[in-house]
């Protein structure tokens, strides 16, 4: 299986979210970016460096910086910038993945695996995460196949194992090859934005097994109340994308308006205030048909322009190809 380039998914590293930045610092983090993908590290360097000197916190910044570093193949100083954003940015997938990378380059494949599964905790929707994490798995399942065959060299269900995953990727790899491809953030605030994908310079190499199963459905109510919460989360980090990713295709909107003025309203709405926080208090579920469920809670929301507010709410909710949506919403008793 190959993955897009890193230096490939650069290409918007900085326009969804320069709005977070003043104008000047912006056209230095975008001048970066292009000399990053010209192969300029040291060009691009002193672009994000001079961003850093007067905005030291800049996620954006700091973020392109670890990237800069990883090109030049100065992984210690990459691990510390992407180490130093998941403290201060606890909530944001892409520096934990980014880590995985890393930390998959060096053949650390368990801790590659612990970067990657804190990365879907922060973003549960985070498709890239989840397909780096099952090649991280792939590659700890060869390794473990050859371990076998070191103690048990007759050991015919490992021989055909290891020779699967061998055949699924060309044979067998060196290790350096072995690594998880990097990202660039997703859109929500501060972070830089999901990149398109554009033609790889050089392939990266990963591990495969075999194509991956659905996850089996978890017992009881537990999957739901983590749908609930996971919505909950996404809204409370201004991921509006990963947030309205919740609502079914035949979502019933509050005043019957249209979908596309429901969605233009929320995302006006959630990316309006500087801050929100968002609560899931006292949750009952109730399932009365297979596939379909309702959650009532006590929902809590905080933002800076809204200091508290508390209210009763209803989600509806259908399960859809193996994940629950929202299908109706509906506030009070």
């Amino acid at each position: 299986m190959n993955f897009t380039d890193p230096r490939a998914l650069l290409a918007t590293l900085c326009a969804a979210l320069l709005a977070s930045s003043g104008a000047a610092f912006a056209d230095d983090v975008q001048d970066a970016s292009k000399l990053l993908k010209a192969g300029q590290h040291q060009q691009a360097l002193e672009r994000v460096n001079k961003v850093l000197a007067a905005k030291p916190k800049d996620a954006q910044a700091r973020f392109l910086k670890g990237l800069i570093f990883a090109e030049q193949g100065n992984a210690k100083d990459a691990t510390d910038v992407f180490l130093a954003l998941t403290k201060d940015y606890p909530d944001l997938p892409e520096p934990y993945n980014n880590l995985a990378v890393i930390y998959a380059s060096q053949g650390q494949y368990d801790k590659a695996r612990g970067a990657l599964e804190q990365s879907i905790r922060t973003h549960p929707s985070y498709a890239t995460a989840y397909e780096n994490l099952g090649d991280v798995y792939a590659k700890l399942a060869s390794q473990a196949y050859d371990k076998a065959l070191q103690i048990d060299s007759a050991n015919p269900g490992a021989k055909n194992k290891l020779a699967l995953v061998r055949d699924l990727v060309g044979g067998p790899a060196p290790a350096k090859a072995v690594v998880v491809a990097a990202t660039t953030p997703t859109p929500a605030a501060p972070t830089p934005a999901a990149a398109a994908k554009e033609p790889a310079q050089a392939p990266v190499v990963v591990a495969a097994i075999e194509p991956a199963k659905p996850a089996a459905p978890k017992a009881g109510n537990a999957e739901i109340l983590e749908t609930v919460n996971a919505w909950a989360k996404a809204w409370s980090a201004k991921d509006v994308d990963a947030y309205l990713a919740f609502y079914g295709k035949d979502f019933k909107t509050p005043a019957g308006e249209k979908r596309v003025d429901w969605e233009k309203a929320r995302r006006q709405r959630i990316s309006a205030p500087r801050s929100i926080a968002v609560t899931v208090d006292a949750p009952k579920v109730s399932v009365p048909a297979e596939g379909q469920a309702s959650v009532t809670f006590r929902q809590g929301y905080r933002s800076d322009v809204l200091k508290s507010s508390s209210t009763i709410k209803t989600l509806t909710l259908a399960r859809v190809d193996g994940r629950w949506l929202i299908q109706q919403e509906r506030v009070g008793n």
